[in-house]
């Protein structure tokens, strides 16, 4: 009656066991191992979130509207907010709207698209930035002036007033 009620399975080794399944991982209880997922790398959806999947494709060139105006990017100040001068001929302080932080890296000297505030002439927001080849396009529509210098910081003729400071290695002896 000794085999009576029971399975026999044959022996095996103890190499055996470990290729078939994974020991535990230490300090880990027995069934948290076996159900914890597998890392995949990369990050997680926040970094997939800031990716821009349609980089390449050719979109459809947006013109002003009413209340809108075309600006140049002069300085970035941080937080989301940037100077800008727009050619209205007014410099006004530009907010990244929330819809393109994150997506749409702004910089000094980018042509965009801001909208007007009617209750704050001195603010705007921006709504969209132009590529390069979008703003030389708007720039033979004769939508923006021609004296407009694409991707550089600052409009032909006018300084931020950073003035250029030439050390010698004289002076830097003296200190």
């Amino acid at each position: 009656n000794k085999g009576v009620g029971r399975v026999r399975f044959p022996r095996t080794s103890a190499r055996q066991r470990d290729d078939e399944h994974e020991r535990p991982k230490p300090g880990l209880p027995c069934a948290a191992w076996a159900i914890m997922p597998k890392n995949k790398g990369k990050g997680g959806k926040n970094r997939r979130r800031g990716k821009n999947e349609n980089e390449d494709e050719k979109r459809e060139l947006i013109f002003k509207e009413d209340g809108q105006e075309y600006a140049q990017v002069m300085k970035m100040l941080g937080n989301g907010r940037c100077e800008s001068l727009c050619f209205d001929g007014e410099k006004r302080l530009c907010h990244i709207r929330g819809k393109l932080r994150k997506k749409v890296w702004v910089n000094a000297g980018d042509i965009v698209l801001v909208g007007l505030r009617d209750y704050q002439d001195e603010k705007a927001d921006i709504i969209l930035r132009y590529t390069p080849d979008e703003a030389r396009n708007l720039k033979q529509y004769g939508e923006i002036p021609d004296t407009t210098k694409i991707n550089e910081g600052v409009e032909e003729g006018e300084d931020l007033g950073d003035d250029d400071v030439d050390f010698t290695f004289e002076d830097v002896d003296d200190i």
